[in-house]
């Protein structure tokens, strides 16, 4: 078919412009588990890569801090949330919990056999977890 693109990986990278590179690092690598695997210099900043299976989530410490954007689910058009597949939704929102991590959607069972919860990164972004049974 014209203009059908061959996929080389099945995966998503995100890019995240963050205001504060430790915040953000503890939030993904230490309290996800998300796995740091290359720091790489741009025009504009460096880049954090965080591996999640065979996703990343790209980091930016910008070299300048751009105002943030308008927050929330249903504020404005674009990309509004990022989705972690996970097998483990009790004891990451526990955790989650107990390190003060505010959230946006508290743990729920969305459908039967599918269990959601939200909460917010250090920048605000919603990031959702969801345990299919």
């Amino acid at each position: 078919r014209a203009g059908r693109q061959t996929l080389k990986r099945d995966a998503l990278d995100i890019g995240v412009i963050v205001r504060d590179i430790e915040a953000s690092l503890h939030f993904y690598r230490d309290l996800l588990g998300l796995q740091k695997v290359q720091e790489v210099p741009l025009w504009f900043g460096t880049m954090h890569r965080l591996a999640f299976g065979d996703s990343f989530v790209k980091l930016v410490d910008p070299k300048e801090v751009p105002p943030a954007g308008s927050l929330g689910l249903a504020t404005t058009l674009g990309f509004r949330y990022i989705t972690f597949q996970v097998g483990n939704i009790d004891e990451l929102c526990a955790d989650l919990a107990r390190a003060g991590v505010e959230f946006a959607v508290d743990k729920r069972e969305f459908m039967p056999g599918v269990t959601i919860a939200m909460v917010k990164d250090p920048d605000g972004n919603i990031v959702e977890f969801v345990q299919r049974s």
